[in-house]
């Protein structure tokens, strides 16, 4: 069976190349004779995947010598708890509430001391990002939180808001290496690496070292501590390996098209086809204010559930597959991640254009 466009918010479309790298390298690893998913996590080869991945990801991103990179298990949601755990010195911090998962961190962030939200985009259903230009950041704060990209919503902080100084801690899960980052204006950056980057399994977080110490909340478990992971390399206990060995993969796959500048103008140029389309359309449109618009994931409806229903059976039927919107809001949603070709949007927009003939409301 031919390969689908698959519009999948996570886990999601890899690319091919490196799909093919790894299924070359299944049975024998460079001559170990192993698969890496049988090979010790203490072994020299292995050793060599997870240094190599490391030194691929600072190079690409541009990462200072003073923040820690952690490559950790648990998903993005268990972060949720360990943010808190580890960084909340003074029991406060404030949250930007943009989407679900911000409001997951921040109603987590609770039950460890007072989590504040200074603001958010709730009353219009998450469809835009908050003016954070003057925010009432709490004096005593230990950081400030956002989730720089919201894959249910489609929206982006294209701005980081101003933290007054307090330390910005930042989920990038959906918008992981799709465009240049000034890492020096985060505390901390980490996302779950299965929207963007590779296979489910794997967190990575980017810490400024001074973050890290052994001044963590009373009851916060060994394996919940920061300082853990960095003390032991990320193999305090047995890590994600294979999971680690395709992020390498992808690294060098980014490295090998020039980067992230690269990156991002073919991300611009394929959003921009299907947004074109949306503003253009006399059926579909999209759910977010236009300045907020994020690159990664574009959520869009018809007006109708019927015809949104009729629009995803079709397109799975031709190969456009996992289009649905979340559960939550519905409607339809493609999320358009680095993997995802310029062919795979124009072929959908041509897709759009004639489901949108043949059923005019």
């Amino acid at each position: 069976m031919a390969r689908v466009f698959n519009f999948s918010a996570g886990p999601a479309v890899l690319p091919e190349s490196v799909l093919r790298e790894a299924a070359a390298e299944m049975l024998d690893y460079r001559g170990t004779g192993m698969s890496v998913m049988e090979m010790s996590h203490r072994s020299k080869a292995f050793q060599s995947i997870i240094d190599q991945a490391e030194a691929d990801l600072r190079k690409l991103m541009g990462i200072p010598d003073n923040y820690k990179v952690l490559f950790l298990q648990g998903g993005a949601s268990q972060q949720f708890a360990m943010i808190p755990m580890n960084l909340m010195k003074n029991r406060v911090a404030d949250y930007i509430v943009t989407g679900q998962w911000a409001k997951k961190a921040w109603q987590e962030a609770k039950l460890y001391g007072q989590a504040n939200a200074v603001a958010s985009s709730a009353d219009r259903t998450f469809s835009y990002i908050p003016d954070c230009s003057d925010l009432p950041i709490s004096e005593n704060a230990d950081y400030v939180y956002i989730c720089e990209n919201n894959t249910i919503y489609g929206t982006k902080f294209w701005t980081l808001p101003n933290t007054k100084g307090k330390p910005l801690v930042s989920d990038i899960s959906s918008c992981f290496l799709s465009e240049p980052v000034d890492v020096t204006k985060y505390g901390m950056l980490y996302g779950g690496v299965q929207k963007n980057v590779g296979p489910a399994g794997v967190v990575i977080a980017i810490i400024r070292e001074d973050l890290i110490t052994e001044d963590v909340l009373p009851g916060t478990p060994t394996m919940l501590r920061y300082k853990t992971h960095v003390d032991n390399g990320s193999m305090y206990n047995t890590p994600p390996t294979y999971g680690i060995y395709i992020c390498g993969k992808v690294f060098q796959w980014l490295l090998n098209l020039g980067g992230l500048e690269v990156m991002k103008e073919r991300n611009v140029r394929k959003a921009k086809v299907l947004y074109d389309f949306l503003d253009g359309s006399q059926l579909f449109h999209g759910t977010v204010e236009k300045k907020d618009r994020s690159l990664m994931n574009v959520p869009f409806v018809t007006g109708s559930q019927e015809l949104d229903a009729k629009f995803v059976k079709e397109a799975e039927a031709a190969g456009f597959v996992n289009l649905k919107g979340h559960r939550t809001v519905g409607g339809m949603r493609a999320s358009i991640y680095n993997a995802m070709p310029q062919e795979g949007v124009e072929k959908l927009v041509e897709f759009m254009a004639d489901f949108e003939q043949k059923n005019r409301l």
